[in-house]
């Protein structure tokens, strides 16, 4: 999985348990979100709005496709989500 928050940050994660994925790209983000200087109704706007419908589809619809042997991704905002069958 790699993801990139615009502007701000890129980071990669390898392994094939998508529960997992999911929860690391909330933990990665939200740390990300939680130490800008937006305050606390902007940090849970976008969150409610960008991160969680990602990590929510990366779960179902990321899988889908992976397990299909297809690359997924996805964009909500500023927030892109990528995955790919292994290699």
């Amino acid at each position: 999985m790699t993801w990139a928050l615009v502007a701000e940050h890129a980071d990669e994660w390898t392994g094939s348990d998508f529960g997992q994925a999911a929860t690391v790209l909330d933990e990665k983000v939200g740390a990300i979100v939680s130490a800008s200087p937006m305050n606390a109704d902007a940090q849970s706007h976008f969150l409610t709005t960008f991160l969680e419908p990602l990590r929510d589809s990366l779960a179902s619809d990321g899988r889908k496709a992976v397990e299909s042997g297809q690359r997924w991704s996805a964009a909500a905002g500023p927030l892109l989500v990528a995955v790919a069958p292994a290699a």
